[in-house]
């Protein structure tokens, strides 16, 4: 556990955000990371998606766009699209 009590979640990627994983350099991958972390330790971060229990993650600084929704129990974020 963190020294605040709180817990990273466990981030699972499904297939679509695995495929445009493969595609991203190495470089690309490393801002995506930490896009990842951030989610995992907060995943309010995102803005919600009007009617849908989807939420958008912008990081402009690093360039990168996640698009996720976390489970009820706030455990697992699974991310369905990924940007770099």
């Amino acid at each position: 556990m963190s020294p605040d009590g709180a817990r990273r979640s466990r981030v699972v990627l499904v297939e679509p955000a695995l495929t445009q994983l493969e595609k991203l350099t190495g470089g690309e991958t490393h801002r995506l990371d930490r896009a990842i972390v951030a989610i995992s330790v907060n995943p309010e971060i995102g803005t919600p998606v009007p009617d849908t229990l989807l939420r958008d993650y912008v990081d402009e600084v690093d360039s990168v766009r996640v698009i996720y929704y976390v489970t009820a129990l706030r455990t697992i974020t699974i991310v369905a699209y990924v940007e770099a």
